[in-house]
């Protein structure tokens, strides 16, 4: 139990509420098992919580929020997700959710990179040009629902890699919709390169430092061209943090860092500022189910901040974290 620094607030009403999390075993369902179990302690006697999986990459999770078939959704990278509102960049082909409010940004620190076989060669994306290899690229589909598979489009584009370019040297894209499937695809023989997020995961590190995969540097223009195209942000990953890249400097790659709790602007404020102070006054219990990790190889880095977390948009829980102290002003 951690100690409150805000008063523990309860709603008498019972509620049944849904909350949608990933596609059943990942850590977005984690997170809102520990989320129900706080919330509905402190709810009326019948309330329950639904936990939805998803099939798709994610965005589907946002609209069934918008459209008041769920309650809450997690989602990932939270750089992108502004752009909900205005139906920009990813979400284009759902149109604007100006409905979406946040009670709370967790933090995952997180890249998206690029990694080829060894026996190419290939160094830099300049070598990929030159060499123009038949690679067979393992990411997530571009198919209007996947965060990674459009981020991962982008970031090849932004470097010359388009569909047709790839075809013309005789390769293929191989996608799937979760990141350990793509993992996996490389890890069999299927792929001869990947692109893809979650870099902390034990898939990545075992690709990494058994398959010896060589890091692709992103380049500087490509990486400036994403981020006035799209907004999204360039980031690193330290040298070392493999065995096998531990006489590489820190790889340029781009952001795909926290999870973004997301709600509907109407949701009561009684429940929302309930949820805001779950996620923030009984955090020891979603971190203790991390801890056994070392925070950079951790799904969730911990320890949480309240501060870091207090990016809200929905009122309820910017009153929260201001009855609380996290945001001063």
């Amino acid at each position: 139990m951690n100690s409150s620094s805000s008063p523990e607030p309860s709603v008498e009403r019972s509620l049944t509420l849904n909350f949608v999390g990933d596609w059943g075993q990942a850590n977005f369902h984690r997170i809102c098992s520990w989320l129900t179990q706080e919330f509905c302690d402190r709810a009326g006697p019948r309330s329950r919580v639904g936990i939805w999986n998803i099939r798709g990459g994610g965005i589907e999770a946002l609209q069934q929020v918008h459209d008041g078939e769920a309650q809450l959704c997690i989602a990932t990278p939270a750089g992108l997700l502004p752009s909900a509102l205005t139906g920009e960049g990813v979400f284009a082909s759902t149109g604007p959710m100006p409905s979406l409010r946040s009670l709370a940004i967790l933090p995952q620190r997180d890249r998206m990179m690029f990694a080829i076989h060894p026996r190419f060669g290939v160094k830099s994306f300049a070598d990929l040009h030159r060499v123009k290899p038949a690679l067979r690229i393992a990411t997530s589909a571009h198919d209007g629902t996947n965060f990674i598979g459009y981020v991962a489009m982008r970031i090849l584009e932004a470097h010359g890699i388009t569909k047709e370019v790839l075809e013309s040297w005789g390769g293929s894209f191989v996608l799937t919709t979760r990141p350990e499937q793509a993992i996996e695809n490389m890890s069999i023989g299927n792929a001869d390169a990947v692109v893809q997020e979650a870099i902390m995961t034990p898939w990545w590190r075992e690709l990494m430092e058994h398959q010896h995969l060589v890091p692709i540097p992103m380049q500087a223009d490509a990486i400036l061209s994403l981020r006035n195209q799209h907004g999204f942000q360039p980031a690193s990953i330290r040298a070392g943090f493999w065995k096998s890249n531990n006489n590489i400097k820190e790889i340029p790659a781009l952001e795909f860092s926290d999870f973004l709790v997301l709600v509907r602007e109407d949701l009561p404020d009684d429940v929302a500022y309930l949820l805001t102070w779950c996620l923030v006054e009984k955090r020891k219990a979603i971190e203790a189910q991390y801890k056994h990790l070392e925070p950079e190889r951790s799904p969730l880095t911990y320890p949480l901040d309240p501060v870091a977390m207090a990016k809200p948009l929905h009122p309820a829980a910017e009153r929260y974290y201001r009855d609380a102290g996290h945001i001063k002003n």
